[in-house]
């Protein structure tokens, strides 16, 4: 059941058990509900309550004035209650209800759609209470989805189509940065405030509002797109941008399936009608350059072709991101396509903004792997793949020797025998032992052996909560340390350059230079002492 919500109606569910339980009921209500939807800030429904003043208290008083405190005597966490008649036929209806808007799971806004259809149930006297029109609600829910009229964005003689309700085909095909971005499923963005600011720029303009990253790989442009999702669940965007959903489109899903001419061309404007009607949405197309071709078999026209009807009428706020030499290739050289981009350059990090880079995110990797990663790691990181590694780009490269180094620290970790692994083996060996003394009639040397086992069962459970008290502290702090030279081990593993070397700083190179140049330049010797005196 749990696979037909949206995480927000999850949420919801799980809170409405929480209050039935506070208010000692024998069963989840419709008022159990509609006070876990008050709660709940994620999610439409939330939203449309807070603009017609529904707040949590208002709720909970009605609730107490209607029901009052049930005689629930078990209100354990981990109890189940069952839901009302009433409650079961409004989870049906709100199913129905995201059917009908053509969305893929039950949300927030379909639950309270469910609660605004019948005017007997008790969380709706508990609406017309707090002076709420059902009517007038259900009106604000539908327009929010983009089913109702909503303002025109441009004042053209143009009507909008009409919406068949919600964006399950984009859905679909697109993730969702926004929703990663609000369940904490994203790195941090660090050191790329300027061109996130330059994004939100230009989405903001009023034409060729459609920002193009261009920059070499690893250097950070999904990052961005990442950042600018951050920002919008943080409110931290103009008024205008703070209702907006960043969805990144997956070329592969539009294009894959579609064996047949004219398919492509049908999901492709299906997917521009749905962000038209719904007027929330952002489009990032990562390998912006992979649109021109895309879906273009013989006879029909590509996706870029498709795309720019929608761009030049303003029906499509999208933004791109390939690197330069893709850029000047593929877009430039279609004047039409690249006038309706804003370029933003990204460039390659600084090795000491790399650093900074590394150290804003030191922490997921540290929580990832259960290591403390020293300051000399990520200083070497970035380093040692500046020096050796020529063929990709800061900070994708230092990042990728940090992770590795930290996954290589903790399984050579695990191949070394621990105290704790030695006593689980003396545990089965006693216990081994002691059934052989048994067979054997040797009765007191099963009773030593019983002894010893009994202590060292004690030894391992005091070890173990040990352990548990020490991971239930908030400090971060592991047992395993990666070192500088954890991270020069990875890179002489991905180049072959001697780890020795590696190691070597750039005095000691320095004061052996005369000896390897004698070396490498024959019969110069003043020569080459001269050099190295000089240097």
């Amino acid at each position: 059941m749990d696979n037909l919500f949206t995480p927000s109606a999850k949420s919801v569910l799980v809170l409405a058990q929480e209050q039935a339980k506070y208010f000692k009921h024998q069963a989840v209500g419709t008022e159990h509900l509609l006070l876990a939807l008050t709660i709940e800030k994620n999610g439409i429904a939330n939203k449309v309550l807070q603009q017609f003043s529904v707040s949590e208290d208002d709720v909970r008083e009605e609730i107490e004035r209607f029901t009052g405190y049930g005689t629930l005597a078990n209100t354990d966490k981990d109890s189940y209650l069952p839901y009302s008649p009433k409650a079961k036929t409004l989870l049906a209806l709100a199913g129905d209800e995201a059917k009908r808007l053509g969305a893929a799971k039950i949300g927030t806004e379909h639950l309270l759609l469910a609660l605004l259809s019948d005017e007997t149930i008790l969380s709706s006297r508990i609406l017309k209470n707090l002076n709420v029109e059902l009517p007038d609600a259900r009106k604000v829910v539908l327009r929010k989805l983009g089913i109702a009229d909503t303002p025109k964005r441009r004042n053209d003689s143009r009507t909008r189509r009409a919406p068949q309700g919600g964006t399950p085909t984009l859905d679909s095909l697109a993730r969702n940065l926004t929703d990663a971005a609000k369940e904490g499923r994203m790195d941090p963005t660090v050191g790329r405030d300027k061109e996130v600011k330059r994004v939100i720029q230009i989405l903001s303009r009023r034409t060729k509002n459609n920002p193009v990253l261009i920059g070499e790989p690893g250097v950070g442009k999904t990052a961005i797109a990442e950042g600018l999702a951050q920002r919008i669940v943080a409110g931290d965007v103009p008024e205008d941008m703070q209702q907006k959903r960043l969805m990144m489109l997956d070329m592969g899903s539009l294009v894959a399936g579609t064996k047949y001419r004219g398919e492509f061309e049908d999901r492709l404007k299906k997917v521009i009608e749905e962000i038209y009607n719904d007027g929330q949405v952002i489009l990032f197309i990562d390998e912006l350059h992979t649109l021109i071709g895309a879906g273009g078999a013989e006879g029909a026209i590509d996706a870029s072709n498709i795309l720019k009807p929608a761009l030049a009428r303003g029906e499509l706020q999208t933004i791109g991101a390939t690197t330069l030499d893709e850029y000047q290739k593929y877009i430039e050289s279609d004047a039409a396509l690249e006038r309706r981009f804003a370029t933003v350059q990204v460039n390659e990090p600084t090795p000491s903004e790399a650093l900074q880079i590394l150290k804003g995110l030191r922490s997921r990797y540290e929580d990832h792997h259960h290591v403390n990663i020293t300051d000399t790691a990520l200083e070497q990181a970035v380093k040692l793949s500046g020096r050796y590694i020529s063929d990709r780009f800061l900070p994708d490269k230092a990042i990728d020797l940090m992770d590795e180094a930290s996954a290589k620290v903790r399984i050579d970790q695990m191949d070394r025998p621990t105290a704790a692994s030695k006593q689980v083996q003396e545990l089965k060996d006693l216990a081994a032992e002691k059934e052989t003394a048994i067979e054997a009639q040797d009765f007191e040397r099963a009773a030593k052996l019983r002894a010893e086992e009994m202590k060292l069962r004690e030894k391992v459970a005091a070890r173990e909560a040990k352990a548990k008290a020490a991971s239930d502290e908030e400090t971060r702090h592991y047992a395993l340390d990666v070192t500088g030279e954890d991270v020069a081990d990875v890179v002489a593993e991905w180049t072959g350059v001697p780890v020795t070397q590696l190691k070597q700083t750039d005095a000691d190179r320095l004061v052996n230079l005369e000896k390897i140049l004698h070396q490498r330049v024959i019969g110069q010797s003043e020569a080459v002492s001269a050099v190295s005196r000089a240097i």
